[in-house]
């Protein structure tokens, strides 16, 4: 099982669309799971067309009809491990020991909002990815997402994608 990580997407305030990069995994993808500040229901619109399935959670930046539409948390069994999402996991000092104590019951935790790529083990085995985001990439070298892949209960190598600069 192919997964897509993103998050942080800010449409239209950071960008006009969304990568092309990033719709062509998407198609490739058999599940996206998106971590997060949409800021436009057109993104989730596109993102509910075009996935085979699409997991994703409000954030910060998300107002009233996002929020409807949309978890604070979303819970996922897929290829045998138990995913999460959220938006906000708090700063990164002590963000490991936090997250596992918050949900002890996941294999892997995605989230966003900082913008920046994160891949971490929490004691007893939590795994923490953060995709970064595919429009904005804050004090980051490039924007980002996620690629993984989920066989018979085990996380297979983690992609970070780098997208090219905006106009080339």
């Amino acid at each position: 099982m192919r997964l897509l990580l993103t998050s942080d997407t800010h449409l239209p305030s950071r960008a006009r669309r969304l990568p092309e990069d990033l719709l062509a995994a998407v198609d490739r993808a058999d599940v996206v799971l998106h971590a997060g500040d949409w800021t436009e229901e057109a993104v989730l619109d596109l993102l509910e067309a075009r996935a085979r399935r699409l997991i994703g959670v409000y954030g910060n930046n998300d107002g009233p009809s996002l929020r409807r539409r949309l978890p604070e948390v979303a819970r996922a069994e897929l290829g045998g491990l138990r995913f999460g999402v959220v938006h906000e996991t708090g700063a990164a000092a002590g963000r490991e020991q936090r997250c596992a104590r918050r949900f002890p019951d996941l294999d892997v935790l995605v989230f966003g909002h900082s913008h920046i790529p994160w891949d971490s083990t929490a004691p007893g085995g939590l795994r923490l990815l953060n995709p970064g985001s595919p429009t904005d990439r804050r004090r980051q070298p490039h924007c980002t997402y996620m690629t993984v892949d989920v066989s018979d209960g085990a996380l297979g190598d983690v992609v970070l994608h780098r997208l090219p600069p905006r106009g080339t």
